[in-house]
């Protein structure tokens, strides 16, 4: 179990769109470090699959902040598709698009989406819960990788966001929940 600190494709990705997240580039990598770190335990991954996993985390949130709402899965999904295009990677496409619509599911995404989709979701929902779930993973493992990349309020953030949405579209509040 041992914990990653570095994900070249992550850290390229969050340099690229740092002006984009602003004071909140800290408390987004240290939300993808925790998610890629889950991910990778649960998955096993390769380093091929911790590249997939990289490049997941980053575009997996991105759309809160380039199109400014919760109703965000299309626009990041669609910046992940773009970046996979201009990288030459189109056999990666589907499985880390469907990393990125399905890390808010509420049940299982399934196999038949690929690997890596069932454990990015639950990585992510560790990470969301601030590790009140933990689909298998040590208590103890999910301490660690909670110190090593610490909150520096990413969820505070979420609130705030929440609370906008609920204000601009009370009949909406959740839009990136999926069932």
């Amino acid at each position: 179990m041992a914990i990653i600190d570095t994900i070249p494709e992550l850290d390229t990705l969050l340099q690229q769109w740092s002006s984009t997240l602003g004071q909140d580039l800290q408390a987004y990598r240290n939300h993808n470090y925790r998610v890629a770190n889950f991910c990778i335990e649960m998955a096993g991954a390769t380093e091929d699959e911790i590249a997939k996993i990289g490049i997941a985390c980053a575009f997996h949130d991105l759309g809160v902040w380039t199109h400014k709402t919760l109703d965000y899965l299309e626009p990041s999904r669609a910046f992940a598709a773009e970046y996979l295009a201009k990288i030459g990677k189109p056999e990666w496409s589907a499985e880390i698009e469907a990393m990125v619509v399905e890390h808010h599911k509420l049940r299982s995404a399934g196999a038949s989406a690929g690997p890596l989709v069932e454990p990015f979701r639950k990585a992510d929902w560790i990470d969301v819960s601030l590790g009140m779930l933990s689909f298998g993973l040590s208590r103890s493992f999910i301490r660690e990788v909670q110190t090593r990349f610490p909150n520096v309020g990413f969820h505070k953030r979420l609130v705030q966001l929440s609370g906008r949405q609920l204000l601009k579209t009370p009949w909406n509040p959740m839009p990136m929940m999926r069932f």
